[in-house]
């Protein structure tokens, strides 16, 4: 007689994720308290974060007792795709779609906020396993079988490109690619891909005024501090400020109206600011391990698809915060993305445990073993 023994969901995952939302949150505090002059209340910032971390908590619990293969029914796939689709068409409707700074990226859902790319990011991700796991031999032909595939990604990076949002839409297509190479992509058709992605990237930043100033404004901000270089030199300044140990908690400057967005897409300016090198290197530290247990639940998966949702959920997570962090220090050209499990959004935060509930029902089959009495 043989019975069936189940592990729980992998630990390191939880841990991982439970100390980067904590450091998010006390980070969050540090950037939004001073504003308490206008809401009345220091933990307004941080309250709105802790609703999207609930909701994102129970998502987590949820998934991670759902087996993933429920995500491969074609049904299940077509569902997410085509409320993707919606979900991204609806937001760049004018009169719909809720515009900030002449960006259309948000929709008001029953007076909550939601932003459809952070959906279509994994909703991608479900799609490109599946696929990739029903069409194994598809991945040796370029154009027979590579090429259908990216048709979807590829649909969801011209409707967030609409919003406008290259970031968000930049980072489908390379996890859609890491993905591929994943399933065994050769490289030759890697590197063409590779490349083909950077000349559409650099065309289209190249094809506004704003976006070429900003892509050649990186090189040196200084030089542009009146203009597109504004931002990118204040996060400098911030992480230049904290030194080894950083100022303190709360004791950074750049937070008071030196540096723009210090609660989103510029927060790990404010982990430099307030807690050094050291800091930062910590939070560093924190993803690259939580990649790491990401990759080793996906390669311990028993089963194609598993291992691919797995490695996809992950790359989607270590792309994002390397983006965002390459952004805030300067070897990235200035772009909006969030940095996960820190960022201010109840929809990012949300969406990211949901997708690391996934990775933990793979994890707790990954774990189940046969046993012999």
């Amino acid at each position: 007689m043989e019975k069936r023994v189940r592990r729980t969901c992998d630990k390191t995952v939880v841990v991982l994720m439970v100390l980067l939302l904590c450091m998010g949150l006390i980070t969050l505090f540090s950037a939004t308290y001073y504003q308490k002059a206008a809401t009345g209340d220091a933990l307004a910032a941080v309250k709105k974060q802790l609703i999207g971390v609930a909701l994102g908590a129970a998502a987590c619990v949820i998934l991670s007792r759902v087996p993933y293969r429920f995500f491969r029914n074609p049904r299940v796939m077509l569902l997410l795709l085509a409320a993707s689709a919606l979900l991204l068409v609806l937001v760049i409707i004018p009169g719909i779609g809720v515009s900030v700074n002449g960006s259309r990226r948000w929709l008001n859902l029953m007076g909550m906020s939601m932003q459809p790319s952070e959906f279509a990011k994994y909703a991608m991700v479900i799609f490109m396993a599946g696929a990739l796991d029903r069409r194994s031999e598809a991945i040796y032909s370029l154009f027979g079988g590579v090429a259908p595939l990216l048709l979807v990604p590829g649909a969801m990076f011209l409707l967030i490109l609409e919003q406008p949002n290259l970031s968000t839409g930049g980072s489908i297509l390379i996890c859609a690619l890491v993905m591929l190479f994943c399933a065994g992509l050769r490289k030759r058709h890697l590197a063409l891909l590779s490349v083909s992605g950077m000349c559409l990237g650099a065309f289209y930043a190249w094809s506004a005024p704003y976006r070429r100033e900003r892509l050649l404004s990186f090189r040196d901000p200084f030089a542009k501090m009146s203009d597109e270089g504004y931002q990118l030199s204040q996060s400098l300044i911030a992480l230049g400020s904290g030194g080894l140990f950083g100022m303190g908690l709360g004791q950074g400057r750049q937070k008071f109206a030196y540096l723009p967005y210090p609660e989103s897409d510029f927060i790990f300016a404010i982990v430099g600011e307030d807690f050094g090198l050291v800091g930062c290197l910590a939070v560093i530290a924190l993803f690259v391990a939580f990649v790491f247990a990401g990759l080793r639940v996906s390669l311990a998966c028993p089963d194609r698809y598993g291992c691919l949702l797995g490695a996809g959920i992950t790359s989607m997570i270590g792309l994002q915060a390397f983006i965002n962090m390459g952004v805030v220090t300067g070897i990235l050209p200035t772009t909006g993305l969030p940095l996960p499990f820190f960022s201010a959004g109840g929809t990012s935060v949300s969406m990211i445990m949901a997708a690391v509930g996934i990775l933990l029902n793979i994890s707790r089959t990954s774990g189940r073993a046969l046993a012999s009495p």
